[in-house]
């Protein structure tokens, strides 16, 4: 069983017990039910008091059987909750670390509510794209007040408990316990055993003095903050239901909408993504148990944006790093850029002075490789030139302490060339981090032919400690994320040729919901990267073919805000994309040189090309075995590269539209002379998946 039971004295004890977080899977709610069933029908028995196991009282639905027939099965969450309101005998539920979600509904549903200082409580179902669906939305304005209620269901943030037992009249905790909660659990248990009538939430009233006014102005924020989600709204319909009905109606209207929300393609998109993460980290040779690394001091060559973002993480994390450079000004330009940035942050008041004061302290710099050889991992963030990489290599090679972990964030080089100019290719790993790197939540971790699996499990686990949702790929030109945006930036290209301007494809996608387009993505990152890149492609991949538009822009000198004109032109001091007159002739005139003649072009069709170019690539990346799993491209594109989280990432997007229709689409671009008929040829997983009428994910 996942609950147990125990008699201390006159007082029945049923503890959940299903690790990690006590999920309410259906061996927990049995358990509880059993347990209830045996208090109710022992007349030794006073009270009851529910708790957890371990490090949690409850989080709420068991994830583990999400979309299975037993997440439904009887008893369900609702009847648990049911019987606990209904027993004859004071049930008193002692709540501590973690009560959230059906956690916390069951909590709602006892007589009493005990609690531990520090516990984390919260509702958020509305992050998966639902609304609490066993009496969450009806119980809890109950206790703690309709506004307090209502912020706490549409952000689904965690909030203490001494907070919750701060707000005046809340009727949410009876006691917060000090010391053991399980002793203060029972003292109280016994203390209310002989009171009746059992108080229950459901008879409690929920009320707004400004009613429907409140209400719409509520949904009025929630729709401008949340516009591509329906679950925010759909909240506070729900809480508005708790003020307007009577409690059952109320609940089955709840139960109405979370049954709706369910069959979202929203829903599904953030459910997706909520699993996917979990699986990224998951690598099938990679036991959860490898023996890890200790990483307490970091070296970052280079002193740069990228070196310097990249430092910040671990400071942040509160690990010791030192900064090599090859000359000093460098040093004092990028610790200066990192000392603005955390300046910005204290304040804005997101970080304390203190705090900011202890990061810098963990801070060295040198411009002498001898003076990092005790560090235990090492980043390279230098210029992306494989003779660069080889010089910083060597010198690595010779001076860093064995077992010492040796790291590139290169984007797109070599790793397995970059690990043999070491004699320690097992110790080198590509750790791809994504600009700002210190904002930026997405990091590439590359695996090397020889890369040991410690070594992984260690930068696996570094990961989650500097925040990072890290997605393993094997070696291949651009890794996952930079291959794939390469066929993007290529379909883009070919649209300007073919009628478009920057403005219109970069709205088309903005509106899909990335988080901008191709081209302000290029100003932003600098056009003079994807130049030198397209140069190497040159020599490299002459069948491979580009539009001349991007070098003609980059022959002008435009090479994006950093330059004050790009695609677009900028303001000084100012990030606004402004048309460009100078760049649309540029554009007209390669068009006319080349006998184009141009064509409107649907906003359908240029999402069609982008996105689909991505998709094809994608299933190549698949089916070489470079990602792992399809969820985990998704992943790189939700937290790397601004793909709509309500779309679930392209991969995810792709299995939503239909397999079937996504290969006569890209049948479609394939008859278009003015495109690269070649690529669109379905990738052999793809076009397989999608004759037998299955997915990706």
């Amino acid at each position: 069983m996942s609950a147990s039971y125990e008699l201390h004295g006159d007082v029945a004890v049923i503890t959940l017990n299903n690790p990690p977080v006590n999920g309410l899977g259906y061996d927990t709610r049995k358990g509880i039910t059993d347990g209830l069933e045996r208090a109710e029908n022992d007349p030794a028995v006073k009270a009851v008091v529910i708790t957890g196991a371990g490090k949690a009282f409850s989080g709420g639905a068991d994830i583990r059987e999400f979309g299975s027939p037993k997440a439904t099965q009887e008893p369900n969450l609702l009847s648990v909750i049911k019987m606990a309101e209904n027993t004859s005998k004071p049930v008193v539920a002692a709540i501590h670390s973690v009560c959230m979600g059906g956690g916390l509904e069951l909590a709602l549903g006892c007589h009493y509510r005990v609690a531990a200082p520090g516990t984390q409580v919260a509702l958020p179902e509305v992050k998966i794209g639902l609304v609490p669906g066993a009496g969450g939305t009806q119980r809890l304005p109950r206790v703690i007040g309709v506004e307090n209620a209502l912020n706490m269901i549409v952000s689904g943030d965690p909030v203490k408990s001494e907070v919750l037992a701060g707000i005046p009249g809340q009727k949410l905790f009876d006691r917060i316990i000090e010391g053991d909660l399980l002793a203060g659990a029972l003292a109280f248990a016994r203390e209310v055993a002989g009171q009746r009538p059992l108080p229950r939430v459901r008879d409690l009233k929920a009320e707004h003095e400004q009613g429907a006014g409140y209400f719409q102005f509520a949904r009025n924020t929630v729709k401008a903050m949340a516009r591509n989600f329906p679950a925010p709204a759909k909240c506070v319909d729900c809480v508005e239901a708790a003020t307007t009905r009577r409690f059952d109606d109320g609940l089955a209207f709840e139960r109405e909408q979370f049954i709706n929300l369910m069959l979202t393609p929203e829903c599904a998109a953030l459910r997706h993504a909520f699993f996917a993460e979990r699986a990224a980290s998951k690598i099938p040779d990679v036991p959860e148990d490898t023996p890890v690394r200790a990483i307490n001091k970091v070296a970052v060559i280079g002193a740069g944006t990228m070196g310097g973002g990249i430092s910040m993480n671990f400071l942040n994390a509160g690990i010791p790093v030192v900064i090599l450079e090859m000359k000093q000004e460098a040093l004092d330009r990028g610790v200066g850029v990192m000392r603005k940035n955390y300046e910005a942050q204290v304040k804005k008041g997101k970080l304390k002075q203190d705090k900011f004061e202890q990061r810098m302290a963990l801070l060295s710099t040198t411009l002498d490789y001898s003076a990092i050889g005790d560090a235990d991992l090492v980043i390279e963030a230098v210029f992306e030139d494989i003779s660069v990489k080889e010089q910083v290599f060597k010198q690595l090679d010779a001076v860093m302490k064995p077992g010492a972990i040796l790291a590139t964030n290169t984007s797109t080089l070599d790793v397995n060339k970059i690990a043999a100019f070491t004699k320690r290719p097992q110790d080198v790993i590509g750790m791809h981090f994504f600009s700002p790197a210190n904002v930026m939540k997405l990091l590439e971790v590359i695996r090397g032919e020889k890369t040991g699996k410690d070594v992984l499990a260690t930068v696996m686990q570094l990961a989650k400690k500097i925040k990072k949702t890290a997605v393993v790929s094997g070696v291949c030109d651009g890794f996952i994320g930079n291959r794939m945006i390469e066929q993007y930036s290529r379909q883009a290209g070919f649209l300007l040729e073919e009628g478009c301007t920057p403005e219109q494809v970069d709205k088309a996608i903005e509106r899909f919901g990335f988080a901008m387009g191709p081209f302000r993505m290029g100003d932003l990152a600098g056009n003079d990267v994807g130049w030198y890149i397209r140069k190497r492609r040159y020599v490299e991949k002459p069948e491979m073919r580009y539009s001349k538009t991007a070098d003609l822009l980059c022959e002008m000198g435009r090479f994006g805000q950093k330059t004050g004109a790009g695609w677009y032109d900028y303001k000084p001091g100012k990030r606004d994309a402004i048309p460009s007159p100078v760049v649309n002739e540029m554009i007209e005139k390669h068009r006319a040189d080349m006998g184009i003649q141009p064509r409107k072009i649907s906003d359908d069709e240029i999402v069609g090309r982008l996105v689909y170019a991505l998709v094809n690539e994608g299933a190549k990346i698949l089916e070489e075995g470079i990602a792992l799993r399809a969820s985990d491209i998704d992943m790189v594109y939700l937290t790397g590269y601004g793909f709509p989280l309500f779309r679930g990432g392209p991969m995810c997007y792709a299995d939503s539209q239909g397999l079937f229709n996504v290969v006569q689409a890209m049948k479609r671009f394939a008859k278009n002379p003015n495109d690269d008929a070649q690529f669109w040829q379905p990738a052999p997983l793809l076009a397989r998946l999608a004759a037998e009428g299955k997915s990706f994910n």
